[in-house]
């Protein structure tokens, strides 16, 4: 009965603190308001999927679906801006000038903005919302694709080959199909490491370095193929 009575006599302190703490949030600017609702949306799909419901979207946020639904009106709404703002947002437009940039050789560049692209985008959660994306057979990963790693392969390919002096007479297809040899490779081991707690030991400026070599090395060869083809 004793630690009955004290539980009692400890509920109505807890309670109203956590009146209090919902009517402050209940009182965040708008702006503030919806920038909470989009990370908590991010770290919700990251972590459950796609599938996962905005009803609790809304208690992580500490607000109602009704309130929720005033910022996005629907789910359709709140995954274009996940997508815009986690998968693309990250993504830095400068670095496609860094990889253009003639006055450094190509080994650098590579080897410069996969450390950059596995530091600022490839993360835990990036990966989760993009692998739970494709899953879900969501436009998130294809549009990402489409929009950036096609011109990403495009870039780094026509750069390779410019600095060697080779002239690509392939299709486009076959293009993309070389910078995913180096694109792919970085891309997997991030999953490696952040998916799979896996390839933890080796230094990640080595890692890249290992990729950048082999692709370089390798780059003629894959290349003379496609033109026999």
């Amino acid at each position: 009965m004793k630690a009955k009575s004290t539980s009692l006599r400890g509920s109505p302190p807890q309670e109203q603190k956590a009146r209090q703490s919902k009517a402050k949030v209940k009182r965040m600017p708008y702006a503030e308001r919806r920038a909470q609702i989009l990370e908590k949306a991010t770290e919700l799909f990251a972590e459950y999927g796609l599938t996962a419901q905005t009803r609790a979207l809304a208690a992580e946020c500490g607000i109602s679906q009704r309130l929720l639904y005033r910022f996005f009106p629907t789910k359709e709404d709140l995954l274009q801006e996940v997508y815009d703002t986690a998968i693309v947002g990250p993504f830095q437009a400068r670095w496609f000038a860094d990889l253009s940039d003639r006055n450094r050789p190509m080994h650098d560049r590579l080897n410069k903005f996969y450390n950059d692209y596995l530091d600022d985008v490839l993360d835990r959660r990036w990966l989760r919302l993009f692998l739970y994306s494709s899953l879900a057979e969501a436009g998130m990963a294809p549009d990402y694709i489409s929009s950036i790693i096609t011109k990403l392969t495009e870039t780094i390919v026509a750069e390779t080959a410019r600095e060697r002096g080779k002239r690509l007479d392939i299709d486009p297809e076959a293009v993309h199909e070389i910078g995913w040899t180096i694109h792919g490779a970085v891309s997997h081991y991030a999953i490696r490491r952040h998916i799979y707690d896996a390839s933890q030991v080796i230094p990640q400026d080595m890692v890249v370095a290992m990729h950048v070599s082999v692709f370089l090395n390798g780059f003629d060869a894959i290349v003379s193929q496609f033109e026999q083809s």
